[in-house]
């Protein structure tokens, strides 16, 4: 594959991703439930004393006037108003409490996408669309230094869970698949690309991005071709084995080439 190839694919499958964010259904409505961290607005009908804001806390509970401590986290807005006005009414404080809350800032229904996107942080299910080509999308895309996975990891049924999504088959039509339904509190972490090293006789020494299943001759057009004093035999890869050491040895044309490895381009002896 040619740099110029690879780029255009790269192009495509990302003008797809941002198509596919578009035109993916709206995240069904569910409703929310309560979590720490979220801030409230409660207040009590004709009754401006009980007016408060505040924030859920670690424990899950918030202290509201004349009822102290009220656990929360976990209930819907509607049970959470009806929690309130039944422990208003139980302790003889409001004889008919009609309480209303209104989430002001609902840190459960958050989603952090992190790691090589453009801009890095923390935005909402609804606001995204619910998926991940949204979700992306809302951190600006996948930066310049992106791979083709991503992994996403939060819970499910209480359950800690992980999926890694292939990015490059979400981009096309029949990977929708990958393209899954998030929750708040999930985290989405794209991988940084795969890069190879190329100096010695070359055109364009430097530092590339590694393609699919690359070989040692793909990496030498990438560096522009070999220059005048260079010799396409004797190459020398350099790579880490398992123990982390680095190991030299002969590559020919047709090799693989991995992350991280190091090509060096001889000079001819003739």
């Amino acid at each position: 594959m040619s740099f110029t190839t690879s780029l255009r694919t790269r192009t495509r499958d990302c003008v797809l991703l941002l198509l596919l964010a578009a035109t993916w259904p709206v995240h069904a409505a569910q409703e929310y439930l309560l979590t720490s961290g979220d801030t409230l607005h409660v207040s009590v009908f004709k009754n401006p004393d009980l007016t408060l804001d505040v924030q859920v806390t670690a424990a899950g509970t918030i202290r509201y006037p004349l009822i102290g401590a009220v656990l929360l986290r976990g209930l819907s807005v509607s049970a959470a108003e009806a929690k309130i006005a039944k422990m208003l009414k139980d302790q003889g404080f409001v004889n008919d409490p009609q309480v209303s809350i209104l989430v002001t800032q609902a840190l459960g229904n958050l989603v952090s996408v992190i790691g090589e996107v453009n801009h890095a942080g923390r935005y909402s299910i609804e606001t995204a669309g619910g998926h991940v080509s949204g979700m992306i999308a809302s951190a600006g895309g996948i930066a310049v230094t992106g791979g083709d996975s991503a992994i996403v990891t939060g819970s499910r049924s209480g359950a800690p869970f992980r999926r890694q999504i292939d990015l490059v088959k979400m981009s096309q039509e029949a990977g929708a698949a990958e393209d899954i339904e998030l929750s708040g509190g999930d985290t989405i972490f794209v991988n940084r690309a795969p890069v190879f090293y190329i100096y010695g006789q070359v055109q364009k020494p430097g530092q590339y991005r590694l393609e699919s299943n690359m070989t040692v001759i793909q990496a030498l057009a990438l560096g522009g071709g070999v220059t005048g004093k260079g010799t396409t035999r004797g190459i020398l890869l350099h790579r880490r084995d398992a123990n982390g050491k680095v190991r030299e040895a002969g590559a020919g044309l047709d090799d693989d080439v991995r992350d991280q490895d190091v090509i060096y381009v001889k000079e001819s002896l003739f």
